[in-house]
């Protein structure tokens, strides 16, 4: 454990004081070794580190500890910036399930903003490390923490590329909680063509029964397809009027791709800021009004919490193909995420976003609207690519069972889930396509009788371009041009020979969402690569600790929403530019 805190440290800036370390040791009362403020060279934290001794005791009280870490460390008086802005970090080691609760202290420190990675061992309890964690995919399992070493990079990247902005305590003075700041993110894509009137008509009702100015409401426009681009901040305009004739003049981009998580990003970084117009720092409520036409080509999940741990409220209201699970995921909560059949029905949701709207902070009402639901078919299709070369035959066994678990959480019997099992070393082999079976007692029988394929070299970049090429497909099942989520899961057991750069991203680019399990013989950067995201790719000493993984695993998956960009129906030459020529 020492070893691996003195690598983290390693990789901070503490010695310009753009970064601060603190140091906790808990059992069954906690004991600072030093604070965030103790120390401003990075030399004399890790000399601290290295001299530390074992603490001993027990039982174990996690929660005390986080509720001792949210009183006395994550304070101003201890060198916590969180006042300030500075994102806050804590990293748990954990050997043991606490004999305390976790639940309330865990939850305290998640609305302070500080957010939370949590590293368990074998003899810890999954479930227990997912509620201290800040989401689910931040907990992180290993067999014991000698097999840190195999995580480490994989939790160094995660800190890294996490973006969290700390609620601070603002000084300045209370405003009128009756004022808002509202942004208007509009989907502009091809999708939204025949429907962007209505959208608009939508906005201008909205504006016109609120009281715009520099010390009422605030509003903001921004439409986006590839791209995000504001149409004008919350202090462009400070009267009614002058809102309304932007609105009004608004045309509609156009863009075949909708990257809904990358324009979320944008809003939070560009517009929800002091320079932009923002006053969340004095405590003015913050609303973000999605009106969304079809399914994200990226993931919406990380920007949407980003928001909402800045105390974003978000309602969404999605048509025609935009996905209600996906809205969902992104919203405040999911009683205010709203489908329409298109946007012509937006009247019938005018007065009660209204309403809602003239709530503040935590008091939003939910939207029920009495038009039409677009319900989004369940089910997703699932493809598990297994590391068969000669590297794996004694664990061969292990990633059966594995795989087996996984199935037996499926829909299979009512056709919701589909299930395809590839194994690979030098070329890859199908056992069985997406439609093969549509019974899950053919598919786990299938799955028990399989055979170690062996080969050599590992070409897992072939094997991932012969997925793309040949399995998610719809002639071996794959339901992706009807919007049903792709999802990949990895078990690779070794570096590959060839590159998987290219297919990892093309598999990316069709929508497909792929998990990386590798062992201590994988490559974590390679694995990283090919996952979605780099908090999908999961390390694990070998196959045999597989169980130590599998809950952790199983949550991520069932979590994780992700809706596959569909194919096009449209004819070629049917689709005109603005001089009537077919593209």
């Amino acid at each position: 454990m020492q070893t691996f805190v003195q690598t983290m440290v390693e990789r901070l800036n503490v010695d310009d004081n753009s970064d601060r370390v603190s140091v906790v040791q808990y059992s069954r009362d906690p004991a600072v070794q030093f604070y965030l403020n103790t120390y401003s060279t990075k030399r004399d934290i890790l000399g601290t580190i290295r001299g530390l001794r074992h603490k001993g005791g027990r039982p174990l009280n996690t929660g005390a500890a986080l509720q001792y870490l949210r009183d006395n460390v994550f304070t101003a008086s201890a060198g916590s910036r969180r006042q300030e802005g500075v994102p806050q970090l804590l990293i748990l080691l954990s050997g043991g399930r606490s004999f305390d609760s976790v639940d309330a202290p865990a939850s305290a420190l998640k609305q302070m903003g500080v957010v939370t990675f949590a590293i368990g061992t074998r003899n810890t309890d999954p479930r227990e490390m997912q509620k201290i964690s800040h989401e689910p995919s931040y907990a992180i399992s290993v067999s014991d923490f000698k097999d840190l070493p195999n995580v480490q990079q994989q939790l160094q990247s995660s800190v890294e590329t996490v973006i969290v902005e700390a609620a601070p305590e603002s000084p300045i003075a209370p405003v009128d909680s009756a004022n808002k700041d509202i942004v208007f993110l509009l989907d502009d894509s091809d999708a939204t063509r025949n429907g962007f009137p209505a959208m608009l008509a939508f906005v201008e009702k909205v504006v016109q029964k609120r009281e715009i100015g520099e010390n009422t409401d605030r509003v903001s426009v921004v439409q986006y397809s590839r791209d995000a681009e504001v149409s004008f901040y919350l202090n462009t305009y400070d009267t009614r009027d002058d809102v309304l004739d932007a609105v009004r003049g608004l045309r509609h981009r156009g863009g075949r791709t909708i990257n809904t998580g990358a324009a979320l990003q944008y809003v939070s970084d560009n517009v929800f800021t002091d320079s932009a117009g923002s006053r969340r720092r004095q405590g003015v409520p913050q609303m973000l009004v999605l009106l969304n036409g079809g399914r994200s080509n990226d993931n919406a999940q990380t920007p949407a919490t980003a928001l909402r741990d800045k105390g974003i409220i978000v309602l969404g209201i999605g048509a025609g193909r935009a996905a209600g699970a996906e809205m969902q995921n992104i919203v405040y909560n999911s009683s205010y995420a709203v489908s329409v059949s298109d946007f012509s029905d937006l009247p019938n949701l005018q007065e009660q976003l209204s309403s809602v709207m003239g709530t503040t902070g935590e008091q939003v009402t939910p939207l029920t609207p009495n038009v039409t639901v677009v319900r989004q078919e369940a089910g997703k299709d699932v493809v598990f690519l297994l590391d068969g070369s000669d590297g794996t035959r004694n664990e061969f066994p292990a990633m059966q069972t594995f795989v087996q678990t996984m199935v037996e959480r499926l829909n299979v019997d009512d056709n919701s889930d589909r299930v395809s099992v590839v194994q690979y070393s030098r070329d890859p082999a199908v056992q069985f396509y997406l439609n093969t079976y549509s019974t899950k007692r053919d598919i786990l029988g299938t799955i028990r009788g399989l055979r170690h394929k062996g080969g050599r070299p590992l070409n897992t970049g072939a094997a991932l371009q012969y997925l793309r090429d040949n399995v998610f497909t719809a002639s071996a099942g794959s339901r992706r041009q009807e919007g049903v989520p792709q999802l990949l899961i990895l078990l690779s057991g070794g570096r590959s020979f060839d590159s998987v750069d290219a297919p990892a991203s093309a598999l990316k680019q069709m929508g497909v969402v792929t998990f990386a399990i590798g062992t201590r013989n994988t490559d974590p950067r390679e694995m990283q690569k090919i996952s979605h995201e780099p908090s999908y790719a999961i390390s694990v000493s070998d196959f045999k600790d597989l169980p130590n993984v599998q809950q952790q695993f199983q949550s991520s998956v069932e979590t994780v929403i992700v809706e596959a960009a569909p194919e096009s129906p449209i004819a070629p030459g049917t689709l005109t530019n603005s001089d009537g020529n077919p593209f």
